[in-house]
């Protein structure tokens, strides 16, 4: 290492060549090398700026397709491996887009690999000097909730789009006086000219105020300022000076350095939305695991972070998304606690399975239709997924409880089977 800070950068590489030799070219590409010597790259130039192969394990082959236009020496066999490579921090610093470009830029499009994916990231300890990360996390918002224990539950204003102000008025009014924790805005919920920010924020930030005075409960509510910056700051200080206490944006569309633009700024907890990531994610022989995005999104600033919920709607399956509840959760330089946020598809019949696998309490659980969905309405979809996370807490069968609590029975009836 020549005493020299470094970012680790582990990959899922596959290549026609020898794994060391894909390793190589990618270690060149991203830092002094290119596709011909030159005569300034000196042996002291490179001892200094190139990244350096750490390590290189070998796999069993994967059924991934290859992707496009990439070599393929006749009667070459497909390898697999999971490859480390040292970037000196000197190449870029402490700087989140630029550490992008060295651990995830051009590599993508190299001819020399027949897929690759950043697994994860080690980085040192200057990326904590620079990036503070959450401001509230965990501890911030179960304080904000007057919370500080049990799985906190929450849902999305249905429909996403299209609803009135004055009816929204009704959703979160109904939502609130039954006790939920936390309501948010859908990611297509901007600010558009039929629902405009300014208004939505006046309305609910006013009904919560009425129900808290009647109930001396009051919901989070995470309004969406996803924008361009200048926007979202404006959107950020319209929440706060009405006495909202979240606000929301879509990391992938603000970007890193947005997200971390808003930390600097931000007053209020940062609901870190993930819309988007499937362009990272879903192609097991490309992009970037989750593992790795979600570190990236910590240190930018994300108070919450989706991660996906178990029987979702989407593509993830169950191990996949109890890997990402826990890579949420793992510590990361001591601290940034980011509160793992389940969504797509939950219902309360989930609620035994997700508590066994997830281990932990410190989640925020969304559930959109399995709540604005139960056929007695969104209070009685709250009460049964209230129900059914006490049950899965205290070790109690949820049919039993069902005999006793008609919001549960309903909501079993009408959404099931349960998974065990």
């Amino acid at each position: 290492m020549n005493g020299r800070s470094e970012v680790v950068a582990t990959y899922l590489v596959e290549s026609y060549l020898p794994l060391e030799d894909a390793a190589e070219v990618i270690a060149g590409e991203q830092s002094t090398g290119t596709f011909v010597a030159v005569a300034r790259e000196t042996a002291q130039l490179r001892e200094r700026f190139a990244a350096r192969v750490v390590a290189v394990e070998e796999l069993p082959p994967t059924d991934h397709s290859d992707l496009p236009g990439v070599i393929r020496p006749s009667g070459a066999r497909r390898r697999s491996g999971r490859v480390r490579i040292a970037f000196g921090l000197e190449n870029f610093g402490p700087s989140l887009p630029n550490l992008l470009a060295a651990v995830a830029g051009n590599l993508f499009e190299l001819r020399q690999v027949a897929g690759i994916r950043l697994l994860d990231l080690d980085l040192p300890s200057e990326f904590a000097a620079r990036y503070p990360g959450p401001r509230f996390g965990v501890r911030g918002t179960r304080g904000l909730l007057r919370r500080p224990g049990g799985v906190l539950l929450g849902t999305i204003v249905k429909p996403s789009i299209g609803l009135p102000v004055e009816e929204l008025r009704l959703v979160v009014r109904e939502l609130a006086e039954a006790g939920i924790d936390f309501i948010k805005d859908d990611e297509l919920m901007g600010n558009p000219a039929h629902s405009p920010l300014a208004d939505r924020v006046a309305v609910v930030t006013e009904e919560l105020d009425k129900v808290a005075a009647r109930t001396g409960r009051r919901p989070m509510y995470a309004f969406n300022i996803t924008d361009d910056l200048d926007r979202m700051a404006a959107n950020h200080d319209l929440v706060r000076a009405a006495g909202g206490t979240c606000v929301m944006v879509c990391v992938n569309l603000v970007g890193l350095a947005g997200l971390a633009w808003l930390r600097e700024r931000c007053e209020l907890p940062i609901h870190g939305h993930r819309a988007m990531t499937g362009v990272f994610t879903r192609a097991p022989g490309l992009g970037i695991d989750f593992v790795a995005w979600s570190k990236l999104a910590r240190l930018a600033g994300a108070d919450h972070l989706h991660t996906n919920g178990l029987s979702n709607k989407f593509y993830e399956t169950d191990e996949e998304v109890v890997r990402s509840i826990a890579a949420v959760r793992q510590p990361l330089f001591g601290g940034y606690s980011t509160l793992p946020v389940l969504s797509s598809g939950q219902w309360p019949g989930l609620a035994p399975e997700t508590y066994r696998r997830a281990a932990t309490t410190d989640l925020l659980v969304l559930a959109g239709g399995g709540i604005h969905g139960h056929p007695d309405g969104p209070a009685a979809g709250v009460q049964a997924m209230r129900t059914a996370w006490t049950c899965a807490v205290e070790g109690k069968d949820l049919d039993a409880a069902a005999h006793t609590e008609p919001a549960l029975r309903r909501a079993l009836e009408t959404f099931g089977p349960r998974r065990a």
